[in-house]
């Protein structure tokens, strides 16, 4: 899975960036500072893979992992290449949701781009720069289909389609918004590799006296929270600062830290539910003595897919998965002891692997 970092400059992007990956990407009071996209690669929180790990004395444990890719701050006009915008919006094309973080605290010593705080201009600063940038891409692509159209079905079926997302965008509204005719446009819509198009997760940036009620009492919050059920996004609330500082904790310290906050987890944790739940992932594990291992998958997929996870001769020559959940499992003390209460199942092709699933593939190539 891999996530895009977008947001103004100074709203505590880079900062959020450095505690997710401790890549140590730049983090100064002033925009720009951040030139190259930083790209780090985060180990996904699951505690199934040390309970699992220990279960079997396993030499390996390999958790699932989020790319972050952060971007430098966005102005108005980046997608005209104002403050060297552009070229960092082609940055994200290739990201599978994007995670935008807006400022809802109050600082006098950090600046603002626009002088003041307001969560929904600065959202909107930065979604019309998506939105243009996605018109210029549209644009190219009429020009190329229009050539066609008269003497193909097909193509002037799709530039019919071309203009009605246009004027979706010129409106002012994400394509991710539009409401689709049929499969044929969701296909379509697919291939144009639109930054409006992509998921949205709102990460609220509050000061640490907002984290324990979850920026309830904060009125900048609750504006972000109510345009991010409109928008039909995930939002979730963070202070970067005290992320920064989890960050440099081990995993003991880092408990005793949170919990003197009154918080349950982490940023990271609270990033990696909302990522899941809104791109529709899961987990199913694998796990023996040489490797417990965590795979993410999209909810519904098959176990022959899921298989072929792994490797592609495990979809080819598919027979069947044994399969047991992972508390189920570990409550029975060995897998001897779940098969014996029939706990083990064996499952064909149309099995749709749960959530927590520990797996073994039977397969023939």
């Amino acid at each position: 899975m891999k996530l895009g970092i977008v947001g103004l400059p100074n709203v505590g992007k880079s900062t959020l960036f450095n505690s997710l990956t401790k890549a140590g990407a730049e983090s100064a009071n002033y925009p720009f500072c951040t030139i190259d996209p930083n790209v780090g690669v985060v180990t996904v929180p699951d505690e199934r893979l040390k309970l699992l790990g220990d279960f079997y004395n396993s030499k390996k444990v390999t958790p699932a992992v989020i790319e972050f890719v952060d971007i430098a701050g966005l102005v108005k006009g980046a997608s005209k290449g104002e403050g060297l915008g552009n070229q960092f919006l082609a940055n994200i094309r290739e990201v599978d949701a994007i995670v935008h973080v807006v400022r809802c605290f109050e600082d006098s010593n950090v600046v603002h781009v626009d002088g003041e705080i307001d969560p929904l201009r600065d959202i909107e600063t930065i979604n019309l720069e998506l939105i243009f940038s996605d018109l210029e891409i549209l644009e190219r692509r009429i020009a190329k289909v229009t050539k066609t159209a008269r003497m193909d079905k097909d193509a002037a079926k799709e530039l019919d389609f071309l203009g009605k997302v246009k004027a979706h965008l010129e409106d002012g509204r994400m394509a991710i918004t539009m409401e689709l005719a049929n499969e044929d446009e969701e296909a379509l819509m697919g291939t144009y590799n639109l930054l409006t198009w992509k998921p949205v997760i709102y990460a609220a940036n509050v000061a640490e006296d907002d984290l324990a009620d979850d920026g309830e009492s904060n009125a900048y919050v609750q504006e972000v929270r109510k345009f991010a059920q409109e928008q039909n996004s995930e939002i979730f609330v963070i202070c970067a600062q005290i992320e920064q500082e989890i960050a440099e904790l081990d995993d003991d310290e880092k408990k005793m830290f949170l919990e003197d906050l009154g918080l349950k987890e982490s940023g990271l944790e609270k990033l990696v539910k909302a990522s899941y739940h809104l791109l529709g992932l899961m987990s199913f594990l694998t796990s023996g003595e040489d490797e417990t291992r965590a795979w993410t998958i999209k909810i519904g997929t098959k176990a022959p897919q899921a298989a072929g996870k792994i490797h592609t001769d495990f979809e080819r020559g598919f027979i069947k998965a044994e399969v047991v959940n992972y508390r189920d499992l570990l409550d029975c003390g060995s897998y001897a002891g779940a098969r014996e209460k029939g706990l083990v199942r064996m499952e064909g092709k149309e099995y749709v692997v749960q959530d927590g699933d520990v797996i073994l593939f039977r397969f023939n190539v």
